[in-house]
């Protein structure tokens, strides 16, 4: 598995189409999925920034993952984004369900991220919603990246404010 990490507006989405196109790999995007499937209330809130709950986000992953071959390399492209998230995950590792290949970090400044999220124009793309997804993240998935380098996950900081190439270059020199 290869997990992308970062921000808003830092690039995963994009560049998890781009390798998984290029690789044939499966690619399982959060963002994806929860615009699919989140609706009333829970919706409105995810609109607004907040994140859905620890276990509403597992039980979500834990689903799609018996959809696909997990023996083969796959994306993971908005997760893990909390302690507890990447906990479970690192749990299904070491039962061997799947393994960790590379985590990439895709790093932004928050005015890069602002000006892609405005000119994205999505519904959920409020300037003080994207303030709260860049607070959100810097406080609480940012110390998984410690985490990862800690069980000896080889993470891969990412410039992610350069041209879509530039970036998928970089990730690229890292994928076996």
């Amino acid at each position: 598995m290869i997990i992308l990490m970062g921000v808003a507006g830092a690039g995963k989405s994009m560049q998890g189409r781009i390798l998984a196109d290029e690789k044939g790999y499966a690619w399982i995007s959060t963002g994806e999925i929860l615009r699919v499937l989140v609706t009333g209330k829970r919706r409105q809130e995810m609109l607004e920034g907040k994140l859905l709950s620890d276990a509403e986000m597992i039980r979500m992953i834990d689903k799609v993952l018996d959809l696909i071959n997990l023996n083969e390399e796959f994306i993971f492209d908005g997760f893990p984004r909390t302690v507890k998230q990447a906990e479970w995950l690192m749990d299904q590792v070491h039962m061997g369900r799947f393994s960790i290949s590379a985590v990439f970090h895709l790093s932004s400044s928050e005015e890069v991220v602002l000006q892609r999220l405005k000119q994205r124009g999505r519904v959920d793309d409020t300037e003080s919603a994207i303030r709260n997804r860049f607070d959100e993240y810097k406080a609480v998935t940012l110390p998984i990246i410690k985490d990862f380098r800690t069980n000896g996950i080889p993470v891969y900081d990412i410039d992610g404010a350069g041209t879509p190439e530039q970036v998928h270059d970089q990730i690229v020199a890292h994928v076996q």
